[in-house]
């Protein structure tokens, strides 16, 4: 009998502080897995979820994860800077600098699932933030997974030891180069696609990459297809790759053809920026949504040719009319930037105290945070018990 579950997904939980010209503005529950776990469960997908924390976790995630009695939660503080004294909702952020101020402990082979024989997961997710994902264990996923979806940046992000500040290296140059021609899906940024070549890589599997607003290119052997995206207002970019990942393979669980299933990736992309840290979605435009990627289902299958179990790359006819039905979901249920600023998650009341209270430390000389996800001050990574 097949697995009960038809993604495995993998990746740390993590805490994430957000600050604008070093106050904290809002803190969260973050970590790739925590956006994945908000997409697949609201589009009907059963799901195995593996993720560790430490003890200080200060969240409870639909899906528990393993607490680590001996590790700290892993932490990222992203920093954005901008000389204007507007609202945040008012004043989309810019890029980020990004740190990672601690680290939970690696996910390893032993802490994944043994399917029975003929029991295999459909889909496997490998969404690594904070360093997680070791060589060993993706050699696992492959395994115990049909097809394994990947985040670059669980294998290319690198910590400077001093202050945690994420950079990348050229994937050519990690453990994990040789293990690519066995993953189905590798995911990027448009600023992660130039450290991984992918002219070469997508001779050895597709790539996805991601454009913010711009949409998103899937890149295989033989050819490519650039994926629309929807007009919106960025508040807060994070996370939104993780969730564009989470619909992309919720629509080929649900049976979508690639385009169609990347196109309900950048929707849901789309909803996670608008909001900040993780989002929360109206259940109107859930139900909505899922009734309209179940009809569109049915209209994909009578055009599907070749293997069924095949990822299907062509664009079928009614993809454009896909596109302008979510849209039209998004426009109806989706609350405005100046709405969310003052709604979930949240309150202007909730972001104004703790910005005071870090204003107040910081005059004494002191990065302390109001609620924080530590009980002493901000510590880089060396200075990590």
């Amino acid at each position: 009998m097949g697995h009960t579950h038809r993604v495995l997904v993998v990746g740390n939980h993590c805490h994430d502080v957000l600050l604008k010209n070093d106050v904290v503005i809002a803190e969260s529950l973050g970590g790739a897995v925590s956006f994945i776990s908000n997409i697949l469960p609201n589009l009907s997908i059963n799901a195995d979820f593996i993720s560790k924390v430490g003890p200080n976790f200060l969240y409870s995630p639909l899906n528990p994860p393993l607490v680590v009695p001996t590790s700290s939660t892993t932490v990222f503080h992203a920093h954005f800077s901008t000389s204007s004294s507007s609202s945040l909702g008012q004043n989309p952020l810019p890029d980020r600098t990004l740190k990672r101020v601690s680290a939970c402990d690696p996910i390893r082979p032993h802490d994944l699932p043994n399917p029975d024989p003929g029991g295999k997961y459909r889909f496997g997710m490998a969404v690594g933030v904070g360093g997680e994902i070791l060589p060993e264990t993706l050699r696992k996923m492959v395994r115990v997974c049909d097809v394994v979806f990947v985040d670059v940046q669980g294998l290319i992000r690198k910590f400077d030891e001093n202050d945690g500040t994420v950079t990348l290296t050229k994937l050519c140059k990690t453990d994990f180069i040789d293990i690519i021609p066995e993953i189905g899906v590798l995911k990027a940024s448009a600023e992660e696609a130039e450290f991984i070549d992918v002219e070469e890589v997508r001779k050895v599997c597709c790539v996805v990459v991601t454009y913010g607003e711009n949409g998103c290119r899937v890149f295989w052997k033989d050819g490519e297809v650039k994926i629309a995206p929807f007009s919106t207002i960025q508040v807060d970019p994070t996370g939104a790759g993780d969730s564009l990942l989470g619909g992309f393979v919720g629509g080929l669980v649900h049976g979508l053809a690639v385009p169609d299933a990347a196109l309900l990736g950048n929707f849901f992309g789309s909803l996670t920026v608008v909001q900040i840290g993780l989002p929360k979605f109206d259940p109107k435009l859930l139900k909505r949504v899922k009734d309209e990627v179940q009809k569109r289902s049915l209209q994909c299958a009578k055009h599907r040719v070749g293997n069924k179990d095949e990822l299907w790359f062509s664009k079928p006819p009614g993809h454009d009319e896909f596109h302008a039905v979510l849209d039209s979901t998004r426009q109806a249920y989706t609350p405005s930037p100046q709405e969310v600023e003052h709604d979930q998650p949240y309150s202007h009341d909730q972001v104004t105290r703790p910005i005071n209270a870090c204003i107040n430390n910081l005059c004494n000389g002191k990065t302390v945070l109001h609620d924080s996800v530590y009980d002493g001050p901000i510590q880089s990574v060396e200075r990590m018990p």
